[in-house]
This record gives C-alpha cells, structure tokens and sequence, in this order.
C-alpha cells in the first residue's frame, strides 16, 4: 500500500501553527528581555519594541545577583556530581540485588510533595548541621536529579555490550580501569543528558533554597530574584534583567547539548 507524502499547502500549516505555538511559549521571554531592556519604564509603559538598548538594568542585576549566579552555578554543579556517581555503574553492571525495586523506590520518591521533604529534610540537617551550608542544599537539590539519572543511566548501562567488558577483563583490566576506560567513553551522551537535567533541577530549585537557608551566607539566584522583587517591586528592569541573566546558564547549555540530549535519552531503548 503505497504511502503518500503531505501535500505543500499540509506541510504550510503545519509549519505555520508550529511557529504560532512556539511564538506563544517563546513571548513570555521576549517580554522579559523587553522589560529589562527598558529599566526606567513603569511596567504597564513598556513599549512592544525597545527604543535602544539601555543595559543599566543589567547592570544593577548583575552587582546584587552576582554572587547568588555564583552560588547557583557552585550548588548546582555539586548536585549533578552527586547525581551521576549515584546513578552507579554498579547498579547496572555488577548485579546489585533488588537493583529494579531500587529504581522504583527512587521514581515513588516523585511522588512526595516537595515541601514535605523539604520539612523533614530541614529537621534532619539542624542535628547534621546541614543548614544554610553548600553541601546541604548540594544533597537536596540532587534528590531532584537522581530518579532521573538513575532510570537513564541504568538504561544505557545495561544495553553496553557484555563482550566488551570481558574482553577488557580478559586483556587484564581491572573494575576501576573498565569503568574509566571503557563505559565512560561509550556512555557520553547518557552521562551528558542525566548532568545536563540535574544541573536544570538544581538551578531552577526554590522550595529547598527557601526552606534549608535562614541566612543569606548561602542565597542561590531562585531566592535570590524571590526577595529581589521585594526590596524592587518599582524597578522591574532591574528584576527581569535578574531573570534574564538567570536564563542565561540553562539556555546555553541547552543549546550546546541539544545533540547528546537526544542520543541519550534513546541511547538505552534499542539493544
């Protein structure tokens, strides 16, 4: 039975309602730019189109949010650390028992409201000493990533062939030697895509910065524009160039690893 291809005026549409769709999702971004752009303008008298580009708004943004992007950046490239050395090769690789009721338990977990774990976890760490510390909210805001992590990963690990690990341990290579020099390679974009979506969680996380820091010594930026808005609810070039500069991190990365993404999150499903 012989398949037709879409006709051109098909093909138009579709391309014209997916530009609409994506003007609508992208319109909110451009309004935040366009607001930033214009710091001295009320934020009912913002024109549709900036007249020049007046960056002073940036300015203001990044002298008092530049040490909370600092402290966003640090926690979360702690969390994704802690994210792929959980998500173990050793759960895929060397027949942890119970390794699939261990995966379930950790996707339940998502389950749980965020406040609920954000009030037991705050009652655990003031006997652990944990709060208002890096490590602290680095551990909670891997929770956020590691279900994720540990699905994809154990996915993509278990699909590496047999053959190659036996033939490294054959040619005299050790556990440590065929995770480095062997998986690793093979799983990049596995490793990439698991990272990348842990460092999304724990950057864009505000309930656990909110709730496990009473102090400002450890503020990430989610907070950070939370009490921002507060002290400058008449000065929102200023707060969206705040959240403009926020975007920044995720948006890049993303671009940059838009290729990995796909290849990893397909990597583990054909064998």
């Amino acid at each position: 039975m012989a398949v037709h291809a879409p006709t051109a005026p098909r093909r138009r549409g579709s391309t014209v309602a997916g530009l609409l769709v994506l003007a609508v999702m992208l319109f909110p971004l451009y309004w935040m730019l366009n607001t930033a752009l214009q710091p001295d303008s009320g934020l009912l008298q913002v024109d549709p189109v900036p007249s020049g580009l007046d960056l002073a708004g940036f300015t203001k943004a990044l002298t008092d949010q530049g040490g909370n992007l600092l402290t966003s950046l640090l926690v979360s490239v702690g969390a994704v650390a802690i994210c792929l050395a959980i998500a173990a090769y050793g759960l895929a690789r060397f027949g942890l028992r119970g390794s699939r009721t261990i995966v379930f338990g950790t996707l339940i977990t998502q389950m749980v409201p965020g406040i609920v774990i954000a009030n037991a976890l705050y009652s655990s760490y003031v006997g652990l000493g944990l709060v208002n510390s890096y490590a602290g909210l680095m551990l909670a805001d891997a929770s956020l990533g590691i279900p994720f992590s540990i699905v994809l990963m154990r996915s993509f690990m278990v699909s590496v062939p047999g053959e190659v690990i036996e033939a490294a341990e054959i040619d005299g290579a050790g556990p440590v030697r065929v995770f480095l020099r062997v998986v690793l390679p093979m799983s990049r974009n596995a490793l990439i895509t698991s990272g990348l979506f842990a460092f999304l969680f724990a950057w864009s996380d505000f309930m656990f910065a909110l709730t496990l820091n009473t102090t400002d010594d450890v503020k990430p930026v989610t907070l950070g524009i939370y009490q921002y808005i507060g002290a400058h609810v008449g000065d929102w070039g200023s707060v969206m160039a705040a959240a403009v500069l926020s975007a920044v991190p995720a948006a890049v990365l993303l671009v940059l690893a838009q290729k990995y993404i796909a290849a990893g999150i397909t990597g583990g499903s054909v064998k």
